[in-house]
């Protein structure tokens, strides 16, 4: 197959320790990097002042913001903030999600050293979950509050935690006592702007970000302007092709994630793109509008999990029209949040064939909330999914070995976090007495005799556990192979077996596919009990262990869950991602039920 021959080549030097860890860095040194993000804005509006930044649907059409309209409008609110005597003490929280206001709030507050907290908006439309927008707050403790529409997060509006915080809308509607979005664009010029944004320094503070809260309560990441430019330096150094005209993308990765908010919107604005925010979701129900401003508008890049690749492959299957208009100015296919399954892998890259004559790079990062995010990469093409590649330039990795050709992965470079906001006992918790940051991840070498060939994710090293024969179970990688085999009915699933004699599973159905086979909702007690679909799955669970016959990753025991994870309930993060903790505690009388060798909806395997 012919592949881009548009890369930079992976080159590692390694370093191996006495005590069997090993260092691994890229050869290729750090490109240059500006002092803060609003130096990308300054150049772009002068190099290219008409073209469009950032854009969202309105009405038939789209509201399009050129980079000259951007800094202009982002100078005034700064203005309007500088007025009401904020600073690098008056943080601003921001609950609703992507919207071209969301992002000139962002950049105002960036331009003046002003930190903004992204978060989940599902916090501020979800009365449940309003005790963590409450600890969101307790955390932050903002000084101003964003929504776009007021109306809609009225119930987080009220809560008594906001009492004195300055509440901001784009729509105020009918609620009371708020600053309406457009007062802050009519600025403030009795102010010295370009004192405050001469203030703001590479070290500056200008965001605080969410982790996931799967292991504890949520954290504060403090992000400096330092962490931003230079994580886009080094992926620009990674993916050179990026400065070789401007990237677009059409995309919908929520911005209180650092994938989407950090990685994405600042590629945009670092090499002068243009960011078409997508209102879809790979959700049923809502990727039809994907579809729908795909039609109108498509990406030089795309992002996307691996289930928004799924549905977006159906689609292009039975759209030429639009499978030609996606593929045609394509350079990168980008997945991440897990691996992606090879039958869409070589979906894509075939229609990508027919369209382009050639297959664009399509590649994997690593990184965390705390690295901003990118750490790691696959630069060149690979033919396999779930590569995620080589240190990126000016980090370090420290890799510490254990059983099985496994490491546990530390980390230190310019991308990395100083600390946590206000916990000072967490961030000592998080460095070695080298100063590397514990990742808590685990990787294998694509080939231990070749080391430019890359790394995998093995999983989180707190997920694994033992059985009671004192067995060794890798719960992460077993889930994303399980995940695989169990496609598309299963949309999750729970690893089980600590202190039991052997490994079950405990599924979160996909419904659509579910619904799809006719499947019923028979409920026996919390557990699905349709009996063709657990015939299904049985025969499914049969065919995996004739190929796992190992305690460590034969599947003894299998039932589907009723309930869907829980956001309120802490079941399920603000990223989408389970919190296997506290599955396994709320739910554990299914797991009891799931190790009861009678129970009717339970799969028991045959020997």
């Amino acid at each position: 197959m012919k592949r881009t021959t548009r890369f930079e080549p992976h080159s590692v030097v390694h370093e191996r320790r006495a005590d069997g860890s090993l260092l691994l860095q890229s050869t290729k040194q750090l490109g240059s990097v500006v002092n803060t993000s609003s130096d990308w804005l300054h150049k772009w509006s002068s190099e290219s002042p008409s073209r469009v930044f950032i854009a969202e649907r309105s009405g038939a059409g789209w509201r399009e913001e050129s980079y000259i309209a951007t800094l202009e409008k982002v100078r005034a609110i700064a203005q309007s903030m500088l007025s009401r005597g904020m600073g690098p003490n008056t943080p601003i929280l921001i609950m609703s999600g992507n919207g071209v206001d969301h992002g000139l709030l962002t950049l105002a507050a960036h331009y003046i050293g002003v930190p903004t907290a992204p978060i989940a908006e599902q916090y501020g439309l979800i009365p449940a979950a309003q005790e963590r927008l409450e600890h969101a707050i307790s955390l932050v403790k903002p000084h101003m509050a964003y929504v776009s529409d007021a109306d809609q997060f009225a119930h987080a509006l009220k809560i008594e935690a906001l009492e004195n915080v300055e509440l901001v809308a784009s729509r105020v509607g009918g609620q009371k006592g708020l600053t309406d979005m457009a007062s802050l664009l009519r600025g403030d010029t009795s102010v010295d702007l370009i004192a405050a944004r001469n203030a703001v320094t590479p070290d500056s503070v200008v965001k605080i970000l969410m982790t996931s809260g799967s292991t504890s309560a949520p954290k504060g990441v403090m992000t400096t302007q330092h962490m931003l430019c230079v994580n886009q330096t080094q992926i620009s150094d990674s993916l050179p092709f990026l400065k070789e005209h401007p990237p677009r993308v059409v995309d919908w990765l929520p911005w209180s994630h650092v994938f989407g908010g950090s990685h994405n919107f600042n590629m945009m604005l670092a090499h002068g793109g243009s960011f078409y925010i997508d209102d879809g979701k790979p959700l049923k129900g809502l990727f039809d509008r994907t579809i729908e401003n795909l039609n109108m508008v498509t990406g030089s890049l795309v992002f996307n999990v691996p289930v928004g690749f799924s549905m977006l492959l159906t689609a292009l299957k039975k759209d030429d029209a639009l499978r030609r208009r996606f593929f045609q100015d394509l350079d990168l296919i980008f997945y991440a949040g897990a691996s992606l399954s090879q039958d869409i892998w070589q979906g894509l890259e075939q229609m990508a064939l027919e369209i382009k004559g050639e297959i664009p790079l399509m590649t994997s990062s690593w990184g965390l909330t705390e690295t901003a995010p990118a750490t790691m990469i696959q630069q060149e093409p690979t033919d396999r999914s779930g590569v995620i590649g080589v240190p990126m330039t000016g980090v370090t990795l420290k890799l510490i070995p254990e059983d099985g050709g496994r490491y546990e992965v530390r980390a230190k470079g310019p991308n990395i976090m100083q600390g946590y906001y206000n916990d000072p006992e967490k961030t000592k918790e998080a460095f070695d007495d080298e100063g590397f940051f514990i990742t808590g991840d685990a990787m294998v070498f694509v080939d231990p005799e070749n080391y430019n060939a890359g790394m995998r994710f093995d999983g989180r090293i707190s997920e694994d556990f033992k059985l009671l024969t004192g067995t060794w179970v890798r719960a992460a990688t077993l889930r994303m192979a399980l995940l695989a085999h169990f496609a598309p009915l299963a949309g999750d699933l729970i690893v089980t077996g600590q202190d039991k004699s052997d490994v079950g599973v405990l599924i979160f159905p996909n419904r659509d596919a579910i619904a799809d086979k006719g499947y019923t909702d028979q409920d026996t007690n919390g557990l699905l009990n349709d009996a063709g679909l657990l015939e299904e799955i049985e025969n499914r669970l049969k065919a995996w262990n004739q190929k796992n016959t190992g305690s460590s990753t034969r599947i003894a025991r299998a039932a589907i869950l009723v309930e869907p994870p829980s956001l309120v309930d802490g079941e399920i993060t603000a990223k989408g991602n389970l919190n296997f903790r506290k599955v396994l505690q709320r739910r554990d009388g299914l797991v009891r039920d799931l190790y009861h060798e009678t129970h009717p909806a339970v799969i028991q395997a045959k020997v």
